[in-house]
């Protein structure tokens, strides 16, 4: 069986590129100073796009590639995709929901926890020497001083 042809539109993620090199015929949009001349080789082949919000997948992208059937972004949101044009044509879409989420959560408790107890603050109080002097005395902050 031949390997399919998908084309990723802009760099997302190395690994991922490396998996995709390894499974598919690959073609990196951003690679070709002549797009016109890669669309005019390669649209009736390309079966699949990757893509991202930066770039996403328009309608006369998509229009470009007869053969394509799915459209993958790599983003939680697919806003930067022409749904109604793939619905029209039977194309697929698909995205990476919830891939941040923890991360997201984890990172509002740190700025939470980081603005309560003024750690920015008191880093930039150790970091500028001002403890040594006396000066811009700081009060370090507790439960109780919230």
């Amino acid at each position: 069986m031949e390997p399919i042809d998908v084309l990723m539109t802009h760099p997302i993620n190395s690994r991922l590129e490396e998996q995709l090199n390894n499974r598919f015929n690959l073609h990196r949009l951003w690679t070709f100073d002549q797009t016109d001349e890669f669309f005019k080789n390669h649209s009736g082949s390309i079966r699949a796009i990757v893509t991202y919000p930066n770039f996403g997948a328009d309608r006369e992208l998509i229009e470009s590639l007869p053969a394509v059937e799915i459209v993958s972004t790599f983003s939680v949101g697919v806003n930067h995709v022409d749904l109604a044009y793939c619905k029209e044509k039977g194309i697929r879409v698909t995205n990476t929901p919830d891939v941040l989420t923890e991360d997201v959560a984890d990172l509002a408790i740190g700025l939470v926890l980081t603005t309560l107890r003024r750690i920015c603050e008191s880093d930039r109080y150790v970091k500028g020497g001002l403890w040594k002097t006396g000066t811009g005395v700081f009060k370090l902050t507790s439960k109780d001083m919230i």
